[in-house]
This record gives C-alpha cells, structure tokens and sequence, in this order.
C-alpha cells in the first residue's frame, strides 16, 4: 500500500471525523476513534472511503 504521509495526515474517516491510521499489512485504513472504528479498504493504492465499503473490526 502505497499512501504519502501528507495525504494519510488529511484523510478523515467519512463517518466521525476522526483521524485514519495505515494498516498497510491488511492494505486498510483503520479509524482511531474508539466509539467508531472502522476499517476502510485500500483497493490499488487508491483509500475507498465509503462507509457502505467499511467494516466494524
């Protein structure tokens, strides 16, 4: 997974506008807010920030 670390500092997670943490072995993005937590996929580099997309950890 190749993400640059300006756009990873920007992304926000669509559903609680928290931070995202790279899960770069899984090729996922992980919501750092406890309440929501989230995973979001990573398909050809590309983050598919879609909430119908993500799944509960």
């Amino acid at each position: 997974m190749k993400i640059d670390d300006w756009l990873l500092e920007i992304l926000a997670c669509p559903n609680c506008k928290s931070p995202l943490r790279a899960e770069p072995e899984a090729d996922e993005l992980s919501c750092t807010s406890e309440a929501c937590g989230l995973v979001y996929p990573v398909r050809d580099d590309i983050p598919v920030l879609l909430v119908d997309e993500a799944r509960k950890p």
